[in-house]
């Protein structure tokens, strides 16, 4: 089963937005103006997309930029709490302090 559209990683997503269009890797960092092996790890998550990739992606693919961060963003909250071995409270209480 596939993950849905809410629960892939960024570099899920945006491999997913490569393939669906049949577009090399090669072709889609060439076009944004970064490194095909930069492209790659961003892909596997090896990475973190800058915010200026993150624009130059939603611009070559026309969709929504506000989207895409939000997706990077959850990323790196999602990774920070497993990181930390931590539960789910802590975004009750972040919740409440923005």
């Amino acid at each position: 089963m596939a993950p849905s559209e809410n629960i892939r990683s960024f570099g899920e997503h945006l491999r997913n937005l490569r393939e669906n269009q049949n577009l090399t890797l090669k072709t889609v960092a060439e076009s944004i103006g970064i490194d095909t092996s930069l492209l790659a790890k961003i892909e596997r998550n090896e990475r973190q997309p800058t915010k200026q990739i993150i624009k130059l992606v939603s611009e070559f693919f026309n969709c929504d930029e506000k989207q895409l961060l939000i997706n990077f963003l959850s990323d790196q909250i999602a990774y920070k709490i497993l990181d930390e071995e931590a539960d789910v409270s802590i975004l009750k209480v972040a919740e409440e302090k923005v």
